[in-house]
């Protein structure tokens, strides 16, 4: 027979799964997962929903009805116990006469942190907390980053040759990588908030940046890195700005003709602090649109935005791709320049997977002092 510590792990795991479908899809909020159980059967599965409510907690207990009295609720997150357009979860899950929460997480939002636990306690619920608290942190590290260091968590995909191109010395890249490669790029374009390039590629690659061939509804937002807003009109992100969020991150000597173009057809223009060089600075981009709500990026590159964001310190995953062909050393790098003198100035990741996907290698990394063993 399997021990309550056994019991909870397998529950807890099942909620982390179920929360993990919400990622992309519920900033500003977390992406919680809920499984509510009595005498080993689950009576109730829940996730946050697109937009972030309603809450898992929510989902859960209106599939389990009146059986929820007397059974344990699997949380992810500790329930919310503030009043917003819903009222407080740890309220719902005591008066559903809920026995017992298991939960992962303290939410570090000072709107609960520790209020949910609290209120259930106080209730007489029994309270278990730090179940799977390692998996439920990395599968909520955008919104904890959100909450508790001003922007949101980011991730950097680069896809290249074997020597580290994006591109022939004429600027011809597709396809450097195979089919089954770019769906997994479209699948992690859907996992995230909103999906981050530079002005460069903006205009080199004229993309669309949606999600293609997953069916799903909501798309990230499209956010491009432009100091001066020296973007095209006549872009596939202009003319088709109904498919999804534009959003235009520009510094305070944008066009002001572009600036209005842009508005006009209903992009969303955000006003971000320079470095005092060409490009804009890239902790004042990440606090801006952490301000505005995004928990989760997923940057594309160009070269330049790339390289400012490792310089920053501010890459929390690096995604990479490399196909088995060799450009040369006239093709166009994947980094732009970093002015490095010496290796130990140099960002370091440290691998934490590594896949072969179609003809091609996937490796995720971490930054070395925060990657996973």
């Amino acid at each position: 027979m399997q021990d309550t510590a056994a019991i909870d792990r397998r529950f807890m795991a099942m909620a982390l799964g179920l929360g993990a479908r919400g990622l992309g899809q519920v900033w500003p909020n977390p992406a919680v997962g809920c499984v509510i159980v009595k005498g080993g059967r689950v009576l109730g599965r829940g996730w946050t929903q697109p937009g972030g409510r309603p809450h898992a907690e929510t989902e859960a207990l209106a599939q389990a009805g009146d059986a929820a009295r007397g059974a344990t609720a699997y949380v992810t997150l500790e329930p919310c116990a503030h009043h917003g357009k819903t009222p407080p979860c740890a309220e719902a899950l005591a008066e559903a006469g809920v026995a017992r929460v298991v939960s992962a997480l303290t939410d570090p939002d000072p709107r609960v942190a520790g209020q949910g636990h609290a209120r259930l306690a106080a209730a007489g619920v029994a309270l278990t907390a730090g179940v799977m608290e390692a998996e439920a942190r990395r599968g909520n590290e955008g919104f904890l980053s959100r909450i508790n260091r001003g922007r949101p968590h980011l991730t950097l995909k680069l896809a290249t040759s074997l020597d580290g191109r994006i591109a022939t010395a004429t600027g011809e890249s597709q396809w450097i990588t195979g089919p089954e490669a770019r769906r997994a790029v479209h699948a992690m374009r859907a996992s995230h908030d909103a999906v981050l390039v530079g002005a460069g590629t903006a205009r080199a690659d004229d993309p669309s940046l949606t999600v293609r061939g997953l069916g799903i509804d909501r798309q990230p937002v499209r956010i491009v890195a432009s100091r001066r807003i020296d973007l095209p009109t006549e872009s596939r992100l202009f003319t088709r700005i109904e498919e999804a969020p534009v959003w235009i991150c520009h510094g305070p000597d944008a066009d002001a003709q572009r600036h209005a173009a842009w508005a006009g057809r209903g992009a969303r223009l955000i006003d971000v602090s320079p470095n005092g060089g060409r490009q804009i600075d890239p902790l004042s981009l990440l606090q801006a649109l952490g301000a505005a709500g995004l928990t989760r990026v997923f940057c594309e590159g160009g070269g330049a935005l790339a390289a400012s964001l490792l310089n920053a310190g501010l890459v929390d995953e690096l995604v990479t791709f490399t196909a088995g062909i060799g450009l040369g050393a006239e093709g166009q790098p994947g980094l732009g320049a970093m002015g490095l003198d010496r290796l130990a100035e140099a960002p370091r990741f440290a691998l934490d997977r590594l896949d072969r996907i179609g003809p091609d290698v996937l490796a995720r990394w971490r930054p070395a002092e925060r990657a996973t063993t």
